[in-house]
């Protein structure tokens, strides 16, 4: 099997990673609180245990990074971090106590953490052409798992038996589910997963090195096994090591500071994931006060609005292999600005269902724009020899206005104007931002 085979494995299998992560998401929420409440916890559990999967992410994740900067073997973090995800998962299922299922989320928020490494490794084992069409892909999974998940409620909730001393229903069944889910996961990333080469600067080095040697040797009548030729292709790059490294440091001098530039993308980071985080929390009790929204209307206008940020960060994948991720970056930004003024104007005092769709609508348009460029952008204006480490301080930020947005939009559902004032304020002091240092963001585009 040759490098570019074991490279779109082992994206298939990010990508599964990724969509185990939508799923858990989407079995557990819609059952959690019913079971929190069989076990007696006060109301305030709900937002603990939701909080308490994003804060041992938020943690773990530069550690995560420096562990996979520095070792350069993410494979080994993953099947590490899987472990907790099936510990966490499992300790769900038993739920014995609420202070049980308060530590399984947090035990499970660990595996999380590895999200940093693999963007790391994404970041390092792609070129910056095609990245950010790699990362919409990567998005898209987890989006699609968001989809598909509440589809395995429906045999779940009909469960309704006992394993040894445990019970198993439509509560704790979604644990032993997303258990076995990760278990069958591990076995992949064994089988299907390859910590392959950079391709950066230094990998274009060693490919076009590895291309002439093998030109040489197709004059040679009787050629050496595949062994010989991964043994060739190490040599090569210990060869090239020094070369390409004095090669890459004339090129791209950032590197020996990697966080300069940093604060370049990272404005938007926090206050975007916010801004897309509020509406999540506001449109559930909206659509029950006036609307009259059952589970069943939340449960649809959901799904539709997965199919759509699926459809946008698939044609954002396509859209940025045409232009650059700083207009990609604009163009969301101003859809952004744009579903905040509409729901300014409709939404604060409701004027009909299909006003209210249009909001929703152009909220969940801006996200696929903002979230993949601004990912895209990041990794490019941050030393590649600390993308884990920085993308894990990227996402322990992000982690951090998803805990902080919901919180925020769930005390002003009832002061609209407020909240999505606030909103409107923020994006437009993003923008206004984006647009100072649009000539500096294109210089770096321009460099790479």
């Amino acid at each position: 099997m040759d490098n570019h085979q074991k490279r779109n494995l082992t994206f298939l299998t990010i990508g599964l990673i990724f969509m185990l992560s939508g799923i858990e998401y989407a079995v557990i929420l819609p059952t959690i609180w019913r079971y929190l409440q069989i076990l007696e916890a006060p109301p305030y559990f709900l937002g603990l245990g939701l909080s308490a999967f994003s804060l041992s992410a938020l943690l773990t994740g530069p550690l995560f990074g420096i562990w996979s900067d520095r070792s350069k073997a993410t494979k080994s973090i993953i099947l590490f971090s899987n472990l907790f995800e099936i510990a966490g998962n499992f300790m769900y299922f038993i739920g014995y106590s609420k202070w049980l299922l308060l530590c399984s989320r947090l035990v499970a928020g660990v595996g999380a953490g590895a999200g940093s490494s693999i963007f790391g490794f994404l970041t390092q084992s792609t070129l910056p052409e095609e990245r950010a069409g790699i990362f919409a892909a990567v998005m898209a999974c987890r989006q699609a798992g968001l989809l598909v998940g509440p589809a395995f409620n429906l045999f779940l909730r009909l469960c309704d038996f006992k394993l040894g001393p445990f019970v198993v229903n439509k509560y704790t069944s979604p644990g032993i589910f997303m258990c076995l889910l990760w278990i069958l996961l591990q076995f992949v990333v064994l089988a299907v997963y390859w910590d392959i080469p950079p391709t950066g600067p230094e990998g274009e080095f060693i490919a076009l090195e590895l291309k002439q040697e093998e030109e040489k040797e197709e004059e040679v009548p009787l050629m050496g096994s595949d062994e010989e030729a991964v043994r060739t292709y190490r040599a090569v790059d210990s060869d090239q090591s020094e070369t390409s490294a004095s090669s890459v440091t004339q090129t791209t001098p950032e590197d020996s500071n990697p966080f300069k530039n940093f604060s370049l993308e990272f404005r938007p980071n926090p206050t975007c994931l916010s801004v897309f985080k509020n509406p999540q929390t506001m449109v559930t009790p909206l659509t029950q006060r006036y609307f009259s929204f059952g589970e069943l209307g939340n449960s649809l206008m959901y799904s539709l609005c997965g199919v759509e940020v699926i459809a946008g960060f698939f044609f954002v994948r396509w859209l940025s292999s045409k232009v650059a991720d700083r207009v990609v970056l604009a163009v969301g930004l101003v859809i952004c600005c744009t579903a905040c003024i509409w729901c300014l104007i409709f939404l604060c005092k409701p004027r009909g269902l299909s006003a209210f769709i249009v909001g929703v609508f152009l909220q969940l348009l801006g996200l696929p724009f903002v979230a993949v460029s601004q990912v895209s952008l990041f990794s490019k204006v941050t030393a590649e020899k600390t993308q884990g480490f920085s993308q894990g301080v990227r996402r322990s930020v992000g982690g951090l206005a998803t805990i902080l947005g919901p919180l925020w939009a769930g005390g002003l559902t009832n002061h609209l104007y407020i909240m999505l004032g606030m909103m409107l304020a923020l994006l437009v002091m993003i923008t206004v931002s984006r647009t100072g240092a649009y000539a500096q963001t294109m210089t770096f585009e321009s460099s790479l």
